[in-house]
């Protein structure tokens, strides 16, 4: 029976003999026809994705991201501010860090469901896991600038009296705890996100630990320039700069060297939110080195490169569900791997593997 004539054939399978194209063949004589498709487009069948897309919820799983960035630059910064003496510049990293933690927390769990899944995951510790080392890793935190923001506020309120000494030196210890663990729970996220089967992220798993850490540092910059004294906010400011500008440099390495797959960057919503946070990193970084002595511009400076921090994982996420829903960011790099495989066999540099023949066979 004939494609034509199956009426239990999907559509998608069967062959529009129309755009078949007769092509002479190079057989003897240079005679002879065969038939020849036309060229593939990169669609699914019935236009499905290949991959299943995150199932992770926005605003959710993006506040996540950038409060974990933002509380774990903070505690460093508050740890900085604790040893130079500058009690306006700690109490405001304090604030983000339990603030951060304890937000990114609940923004996880409402997006798991439920808090006993988040439970679940700390009853068994899991290295080759990224969701698990990061629920180790919040937890322990969170515990940590809890406790240094509880001294701070209980300290204020004793004062010199008995206990307030003790109270506040046992806060600065919780906040050297918190400032060890903040550098891991600002970029371990990247490496949770580059580890999914999401092409943009997982081909991007070189670039996403420094691009997260660039954007943590300007957030937490941000904030302590915010919040924090003219004569305080000097530490704040340098590492907002120095944030804003390795996060700047590190997406534009990023797209570049992503190629195909760098296209969701440059369209939808991804463009407009990447765009977005360009031009507050660049105002921000721009505003603190001008004006950074100034009170009100060094408030609009802070306010910039936070904004400008969450609008860069809003736009990797937005970047990440959109290259999951594209064939072509599918399609295309497995057939060049596919092709550079072939190459180096041919060329004796790579012994053959039979899973990858099969694969290549089929």
């Amino acid at each position: 029976m004939t494609q034509d004539t199956n009426p239990q054939m999907p559509e998608r399978s069967r062959i529009d003999h129309d755009q078949v194209k007769p092509r002479r063949g190079k057989g003897r004589g240079g005679k002879g026809e065969q038939l020849m498709v036309p060229e593939a487009e990169f669609r699914s069948y019935y236009g499905r994705p290949i991959i299943k897309a995150p199932v992770w919820k926005n605003p959710d799983v993006p506040l996540y991201l950038f409060l974990g960035g933002l509380a774990g630059s903070s505690s460093v910064l508050a740890a900085m501010a604790t040893a130079t003496d500058r009690p306006t510049l700690r109490r405001a990293g304090r604030v983000a860090a339990v603030g951060g933690a304890i937000g990114g927390t609940v923004f996880l769990i409402h997006d798991l469901h439920r808090p006993s899944r988040f439970l679940h995951m700390l009853r068994v510790f899991k290295p080759t896991s990224p969701l698990s080392v990061g629920s180790w890793i919040l937890s322990p935190f969170a515990a940590f600038a809890t406790a240094a923001a509880g001294a701070e506020a209980v300290g204020a309120y004793l004062g010199d009296r008995s206990g307030g000494r003790f109270v506040r030196r046992a806060g600065d210890a919780a906040g050297v705890g918190a400032a060890v663990v903040g550098p891991a729970l600002a970029t371990y996220t990247a490496v949770l996100i580059s580890n999914t089967a999401v092409p943009t992220w997982h081909e991007a798993h070189r670039h996403l630990p420094v691009l997260f850490a660039g954007s943590a540092a300007a957030a937490g910059g941000g904030f302590g320039l915010l919040f924090a004294s003219v004569r305080d906010n000097g530490p704040a400011a340098r590492l907002g700069v120095l944030g804003a500008a390795v996060e700047l440099a590190t997406e534009e390495k990023m797209t570049r060297d992503l190629g195909l797959l760098a296209d969701v960057y440059d369209k939808g919503r991804a463009k407009t939110l990447m765009t977005a946070s360009k031009a507050c990193l660049v105002a921000g970084a721009l505003g603190t080195v001008v004006g950074r002595k100034r009170r009100w511009s060094a408030a609009l400076s802070g306010l910039a490169l936070v904004a400008g921090s969450a609008l860069t994982r809003f736009g990797v996420f937005d970047a990440g569900i959109a290259s999951a829903n594209d064939p072509a960011h599918i399609v295309v790099p497995q057939r060049e791997r596919i092709r550079r495989r072939e190459e180096a066999v041919q060329a004796g540099t790579t012994p053959p593997d039979r899973r990858y023949a099969a694969t290549a066979g089929s």
